[in-house]
């Protein structure tokens, strides 16, 4: 097929927030344990990459443009990733790549903005395979492959593909689960999960002591990585049955318990790390204080950082949003949090 003269794509992809988590991996991104997500809504990443015909014998030339700043070292791991693709996908190296990238949220904020990137990345390789005459056999295997790429660059951005819940990791509770890419939770999910919210307190904007890549390399020597890769098995099949059935105290529990263990892998690796600040630890304990009082069913997660995600149905969202409002917003930084919502998926920006 000739090469195409100068073409755009783009794409809107969300975030995600994991519920049972993934961490550690091996090979070449793929992980150690299963993990399922809440894909977001508010909270994406818009990405539209121009092609322009270059010299297919020149390594992949990246120009990239966060929001409306240049950041070459990024420009650098986009064309190494798209290098290391090259051999499936020839006609990458057909072109030099201008992109443009824009975040709806702050850097920092406890939201995975490589999971929404690396998506939306994805996704404009595949619409751009599909220009090259690549034939894809539905909706589905066009999601499935940019999901597979997606894995290679960012693991949980593999994640992002789907909505509002998906599932990364060979597992017996999810027909069609693989290592390689994910799959849409393939349950009914009951009502009290539809548009559930989840609010981000931003307890700490500064950039996180220890990266996600070497967080996820020190669980290789972690004396309970064995233990942790069998709990996350079993938290697999309670996380989904309680979204099948609608059991929020069951929810709760696998939900809050995966967000401790998560903290409690990096305080007990070496070198270990404790990545929660006293307002994380203030908020934890307010909530549950909360939750025990008015039997109002939210819950709390967190990444491997200090802010925390809030997860309450919407038929709660008043009585929620005025407890953070009144009592979490003095434990957020400048009093920032960051209102969300179960979404609906990757769109196709023309």
């Amino acid at each position: 097929m000739p090469i195409m003269s100068k073409t755009v794509f783009s794409w809107e992809c969300p975030s995600n927030i994991a519920l049972v988590k993934y961490w550690g991996k091996h090979g070449r991104q793929l992980p150690m344990n299963p993990s399922v997500s809440l894909t977001l809504k508010n909270c994406h990443t818009t990405t539209k990459i121009h092609c322009e015909p270059a010299s297919p014998n020149q390594a992949i030339a990246v120009s990239f443009k966060l929001g409306s700043t240049e950041n070459p070292s990024f420009g650098q791991k986009i064309s190494q990733f798209l290098e290391s693709i090259r051999a499936e996908l020839p006609f990458l190296g057909n072109y030099a790549y201008n992109i443009q990238s824009d975040n709806s949220f702050p850097h920092s904020s406890g939201i995975a903005s490589s999971a929404s990137g690396m998506g939306a990345l994805a996704l404009c390789v595949c619409s751009l395979a599909e220009a090259e005459g690549y034939v894809f056999k539905s909706q589905m295997d066009f999601y499935q492959r940019a999901s597979y790429y997606a894995r290679l660059g960012s693991g949980s951005a593999s994640r992002s593909i789907y909505a509002p819940w998906a599932v990364w990791g060979n597992t017996p509770t999810t027909v069609g689960s693989s290592d390689l890419y994910a799959v849409p939770v393939s349950r009914n999910v009951h009502t009290v999960y539809h548009n559930l919210n989840d609010v981000v307190l931003i307890v700490d904007a500064g950039v996180k002591k220890v990266s996600s890549r070497a967080g996820h390399a020190l669980m290789n020597d972690n004396r309970f990585a064995k233990t942790r890769y069998e709990q996350a098995h079993d938290n697999m099949a309670r996380v989904l049955e309680a979204l099948e059935t609608g059991d929020l105290e069951l929810f709760t529990e696998v939900v809050e318990e995966e967000a401790l263990t998560l903290h409690a892998l990096m305080m007990t690796s070496k070198p270990s790390f404790i990545l929660m600040k006293p307002q994380t630890l203030a908020v934890l304990e307010a909530v549950r204080d909360f939750r025990t009082a008015t039997k109002v069913p939210i819950c709390f997660t967190l990444d491997a950082g200090a802010n925390v995600h809030l997860l309450f149905p919407e038929s709660h969202k008043a009585v929620c949003m005025s407890f953070i409002e009144q009592e979490l917003r003095a434990f957020c930084a400048q009093g920032k949090f960051i209102a969300d919502v179960a979404g609906q998926g990757p769109q196709l920006l023309r």
